[in-house]
């Protein structure tokens, strides 16, 4: 299996309704976020899937978190918190969407700050 992994970052706020903690009140992040796509075969020019290619569908996925409340998105309507490991599921999600099935989505990382990241996958263990 071949791999690939890009990072990249975004701003916004959320509100953890019902936390006991700091994170009941309204506060932003410098949310930073890794995609790993695999697949077993290479195209023709010996590469799973440009870089370039999945940089630019990651961008569009966060360009529509970036600068944004995150409990106002339809994403986090309904009541679910918009806590790290419920964007890095809905980045996942989003991630699928775009990208060819040879590049599967494997993990979505999302770190809150330099020490506390979340990881989704659908299937598997860690």
């Amino acid at each position: 299996m071949y791999a690939l992994k890009v990072c990249s970052r975004f701003a916004a706020s959320h509100v953890l309704h019902g936390h006991a903690g700091a994170c009941a009140r309204l506060h932003g992040h410098t949310w930073h976020v890794s995609v790993k796509v695999g697949g077993e075969t290479l195209n023709q020019s010996g590469m799973l899937l440009d870089f370039h290619d999945l940089k630019g569908a990651l961008a569009r996925v966060l360009d529509s978190l970036d600068h944004r409340h995150l409990n106002d998105l339809p994403a986090f309507a309904g009541g679910q918190a918009p806590t790290a490991e419920n964007l890095a599921r809905h980045i996942y999600r989003e991630m699928v969407d775009r990208l060819p099935p040879e590049a599967a989505v494997l993990e979505v990382e999302v770190g809150e700050s330099p020490d506390n990241f979340a990881f989704y996958r659908e299937s598997g263990s860690f």
